[in-house]
């Protein structure tokens, strides 16, 4: 099979990290082409999706003591050239968030590809229709208290609610960017909600703050709605955040039946939208985060739990096909 994969330039990947590098890598030691490009790359000619895509050649890493180590040269690509998109049999859109206007063009660009012949995960429609933040709030059983607003009035009020804290995201956020720990008392409460909403222009999420999260963030790695593993996210030193983009600690993590209950009741939902390759942020037993634009964490429960995810996605998606194909 021929996997075309939309990334950032890829030069700018950590492959001992990035989810889409572990992808790649085991679409290649699986025996399919794996193919490059990026979503300024794209274009929509003849009523149909092209891409310069380029034919790129990876140098897995290997586990060294504990840690995965890349060659110093872990990759190597060939001459770019203009293909329609519908000459793959696979196209991961794996772009990086946040989702600015571009982003939303191109997935525009990807409604263009074929489905009949050609598969995008995660689906054009799905990336539009579920905000990593928002995206969460329609399963009101599995979230903590939770409100989206821009008026300090309203936010003060659910924070006193809950108890005096809370924690702020906001709603184009990644990788912990912006997120805030917010306490009623706190003489910087107003101007913490002034710079976040850009004076009240710009809704923001306020969750009430969930004290397991010391404990950890758990992310879940899900494909087509089924949890194959998970990794928990540990704060470190004074920061309340657990994301591994800000120095969060890694450390093994199982399943537990409340998470898997989470799992069953967001698969249909996200079957239905076409979101296949999912991350999702549990922390206490609480949904906080459905995460579909390029959700990271293969290579972290890969390394602690002895698995290979990647290869697991790629076999679904080539058995996905023999089934389109009876």
């Amino acid at each position: 099979m021929k996997f075309a994969f939309i990334i950032d330039p890829i030069e700018r990947l950590d492959p001992c990290h990035d989810s889409s590098v572990a992808l790649m890598e085991a679409a290649q030691q699986l025996g399919h082409e794996v193919w490059i490009t990026q979503a300024s790359h794209l274009s929509v000619a003849d009523g149909k999706a092209w891409a310069f895509l380029q034919p790129v050649t990876l140098v897995p890493i290997e586990l060294k003591d504990g840690r995965w180590v890349a060659a110093d040269s872990w990759f190597t690509s060939g001459e770019s050239a203009l293909q329609p998109l519908e000459e793959m049999d696979a196209v991961f859109m794996r772009s990086d968030p946040p989702v600015t206007i571009a982003y939303l063009y191109a997935t525009y660009i990807l409604d263009y590809v074929d489905p009949s012949k050609t598969q995008v995960i995660n689906s054009p429609q799905g990336l539009r229709a579920a905000n990593e933040k928002m995206y969460a709030l329609q399963f009101t059983e599995a979230i903590p208290d939770t409100i989206v607003s821009q008026d300090k009035s309203v936010i003060r009020a659910a924070v006193e609610r809950w108890g005096g804290t809370g924690v702020l995201k906001p709603l184009g956020g990644k990788a912990g960017e912006g997120i805030l720990f917010l306490a009623a008392g706190d003489r910087n409460f107003n101007s913490m909600i002034e710079i976040s909403t850009d004076q009240g222009k710009t809704p923001i999420m306020v969750q009430t703050y969930l004290p397991a999260a010391k404990e950890g963030d758990k992310r879940i790695i899900l494909i087509n709605g089924e949890p194959l593993g998970a990794v928990n996210r540990i704060p470190t030193g004074s920061d309340f955040r657990g994301n591994m983009a800000v120095g969060g600690r890694i450390d093994q993590a199982t399943i537990t039946d409340r998470e898997r209950e989470i799992c069953s009741l967001l698969a249909p939902t996200l079957r239905r939208d076409g979101l296949i390759f999912v991350g999702i942020d549990v922390i206490g037993g609480y949904l906080t985060e459905v995460n579909v634009t390029s959700p990271t964490g293969i290579r972290e429960i890969d390394r602690l739990d002895g698995v290979r995810l990647g290869q697991q996605m790629i076999e679904w998606m080539v058995n996905s096909q023999a089934r389109q194909q009876e």
